[in-house]
């Protein structure tokens, strides 16, 4: 190991489990980071001074506390750790490319660096950006069955104009079907729009596939986004879930609108996302590796129970995919983001929702739009209760008590349990 990776403390630390992370300054931090994360790193063989470790790694190897730490007590993102107090750079680290193909990766490099160094980009914008060409890049291959993007656009290619538009337009057809927000394929196409149109200019494409696309979809605003989407209430909630027959009809429900997902998010849900073995302070939750807006976690304030119980009645099944709702073709694929929709309305008929919510048809959207609703009612309850302190203090509102006297941790604790008390209302058969 090198001298950057070894032990600089009189801390006797062997491995992780006998680091208290959230005990530690920054420092401290570090020399525990060298000391104990370093080695692991190399025995998973990687080089801890130029592959920055994924949060899913790092929660595999028992190091959740250190970026609870982090987030905590000292205000760090496990990026901003690694760059400013590592002191290692983040873009020699490599970013995981969703193809492997040089003359892409280049390409997409070199947009990056001219929007960093020409546009005046932010790091999290450059991230930003990232994300959506990589997600892009995803449903090309899937399409296509290739990860050069560059040789079908290219002055000197083979390949006809008119099949390079056609490739383009067919991953954004995948893309389209996937995912829900009208915002955000815009903006997913914004980028792409905008990294072809820099290969133009750059010499190395001839012609921008993506240009004009945004006009042969309807990707209007608040045409299919979450804000404008009308909200199930309570009764909704309730009924549909006392109309599901079954366990995994139960969990359709759950997911929707106990959990606020999207409808492609339930359709693809696999038992390894679920992180339910934690510590006392912290609650389960879902871990997402890529989702609309990068990756993120959705934790689990209701339902283990029956999440459980589905994946107690798969434990036995050798030719499991790990997915909670496997496709009944039994194709080693989960069932698509429409399955979930028709699943759904059947539901909502029998549940006898109405044929309309504010003038439109139920939808497992609206699942998502109840929880918004239940977490953000959740948030006025919290700071209705802070008025008697807020008089207390002389504080000018309960809204200065949350922000200014309230831990992080104990704000979310008190959200996390009104929250709790709204879903328990909505799915509570005896309420």
């Amino acid at each position: 190991m090198s001298d950057t990776t070894a032990s600089t403390t009189d801390h006797d630390w062997e491995d992780v489990d006998d680091v208290s992370w959230t005990l530690l300054d920054r420092e401290e931090l570090v020399d525990a980071y060298r000391a104990v994360v370093a080695p692991v790193m190399e025995a998973d063989g990687l080089n801890p001074e130029q592959e920055k470790p994924t949060h899913s790694w790092l929660r595999d190897h028992n190091l959740r506390p250190l970026l609870y730490a982090l987030r905590e007590y000292h205000d760090r993102t496990f990026t901003e750790f690694w760059r400013e107090d590592l002191g290692f750079d983040v873009e020699k680290s490599g970013y995981a490319w969703a193809t492997d193909h040089d003359r892409t990766i280049e390409a997409l490099e070199s947009f990056l660096t001219s929007r960093r160094e020409r546009k005046g980009l932010a790091d999290s914008s450059i991230d930003t950006l990232r994300y959506r060409l990589n997600r892009y890049i995803r449903s090309y291959q899937s399409e296509n069955e290739s990860g050069d993007l560059v040789t079908p656009v290219a002055r000197d290619s083979d390949t006809p104009p008119y099949e390079a538009v056609d490739a383009c337009w067919a991953a954004f057809d995948r893309l389209h079907a996937e995912l829900d927000g009208g915002q955000t394929k815009r903006r997913i196409h914004l980028a792409v729009s905008n990294w072809y149109a820099h290969l133009v200019r750059r010499k190395w494409a001839a012609v921008n596939p993506a240009d004009g696309l945004d006009n042969e979809f309807d990707w209007s605003n608040g045409s299919d986004d979450d804000a404008n989407t009308p909200c199930l209430s309570t009764d909704h909630v309730r009924s549909l879930y006392q109309a599901a027959t079954d366990q995994e009809e139960r969990l359709l429900v759950l997911a929707l609108c106990a959990w606020g997902l999207r409808p492609n998010e339930v359709a693809s849900l696999r038992a390894r996302q679920f992180v339910l073995d934690v510590s006392d302070d912290e609650i389960p939750y879902i871990d997402f590796e890529e989702r609309k807006n990068g990756p993120g976690e959705v934790s689990l304030l209701y339902g283990q129970d029956v999440l459980e119980d589905r994946l107690a009645a798969f434990a036995d099944h050798d030719d499991w995919d790990g997915y909670l709702f496997p496709s009944p073709q039994g194709s080693g694929s989960p069932i698509s983001r429409w399955t979930v929709w028709n699943r759904f309305t059947r539901l909502a008929d029998r549940a006898g929702l109405p044929d309309e919510i504010d003038g439109v048809s139920p939808a497992p959207k609206m699942g998502r739009r109840f929880w918004y609703d239940a977490y953000s009612s959740s948030l006025d309850v919290v700071l209705r209760s802070l008025d008697e302190i807020a008089t207390e203090q002389g504080s000018a509102s309960a809204d200065i008590v949350l922000q200014n006297y309230l831990s992080d941790s104990r704000a979310r604790k008190l959200r996390r349990e009104y929250m709790r008390d709204q879903l328990a209302a909505a799915f509570d058969a005896d309420q």
